[in-house]
């Protein structure tokens, strides 16, 4: 991300938003959405943004607010065991972490380190790469994903899991009105990264999807399929579109987080045509006003 779009777009009025969307997206993607009448999912994940950023999305897009939630819809023996916690006016320290760890940031997206061995990170390094966090609106990184302005800036630890790959599997379950549309599955996320994306009887699908170039590969099928679908039923069912992430670790099932514009929208299908066949699958809600209140 460039500091100077960054700085640019905090300065933009709600009502700028729209033509600064549709500009990144166009230099990102190298076409133009139509948000008059969008039709492929990643012109309607676009309209989402603008239209359907609500503080309740904000609030289960947040990774700690998102446990009480997930607590109340299935039960806490699905959340990642919490091991520490800061607010933005707390100063970050890694004593009493415990060796492997993982630390995110809760008011966005791909903002974490996974932590193999405590006993070699500089503390120096890790308290500047937290304090860049805690004061970064990750809705005007790029994208205007504008549901993270409710959520608070924080960050968590959460206990170290790996599975029998060696890492951590990532089953993304890509939901449409309550209903599975597909799963992407990822392995070797940052070593060597594969994909496959399946349905929910773990068939492989007729198109390849995502956003990064992971290698095409079988990804094997998690001894819990059939609980996680039903899971990700029950957490999507408010929703036009949300993705739910789990992971699995010697058969039992972990929640991960919830994704309301999954891959800022910018995630490719190949064959291309399928975005316009899952688009149309998706009605968009009612428009909101996007009103500009952080909490």
């Amino acid at each position: 991300m460039r500091k100077s779009l960054y700085r640019r777009n905090t300065r933009l009025k709600p009502q700028e938003y729209r033509r600064a969307l549709t500009e990144w997206f166009r230099l990102t993607k190298g076409w133009s959405c139509n948000l008059d009448d969008p039709q492929k999912l990643s012109e309607k994940i676009q309209w989402l943004k603008l239209y359907d950023s609500t503080p309740m999305k904000g609030q289960l897009a947040d990774k700690y607010l998102v446990r009480e939630w997930v607590e109340a819809k299935i039960g806490a023996h699905y959340l990642v065991p919490l091991v520490g916690v800061w607010g933005h006016d707390e100063t970050f320290t890694l004593q009493g972490l415990p060796k492997r760890f993982a630390l995110k940031a809760t008011h966005g997206s791909g903002w974490n380190v996974i932590v193999e061995d405590r006993a070699r990170l500089r503390e120096r390094v890790i308290r500047k790469r937290v304090s860049q966090w805690m004061n970064m609106r990750k809705a005007m990184t790029g994208g205007f994903e504008l549901h993270y302005e409710f959520s608070e800036p924080r960050v968590i630890a959460e206990a170290h899991l790996a599975d029998d790959s060696g890492g951590l599997r990532d089953y993304k379950f890509m939901m449409i009105h309550g209903e599975l549309q597909f799963i992407l599955a990822i392995q070797g996320r940052y070593t060597h990264e594969q994909s496959g994306v399946y349905d929910g009887h773990w068939r492989r699908m007729p198109f390849d999807y995502g956003y990064r170039a992971g290698e095409p590969h079988d990804i094997a099928r998690p001894k819990a399929l059939r609980e996680m679908v039903e899971i990700a039923e029950t957490l999507s069912s408010d929703f036009p579109l949300v993705r739910v992430d789990f992971y699995e670790v010697d058969g039992r099932v972990y929640f991960g987080e919830v994704t309301f514009t999954p891959g800022n929208g910018l995630s490719d299908f190949d064959p291309i045509e399928h975005d316009s066949e899952f688009g149309s699958r998706l009605n968009l809600p009612e428009k909101k006003t996007f009103k500009g209140v952080m909490l």
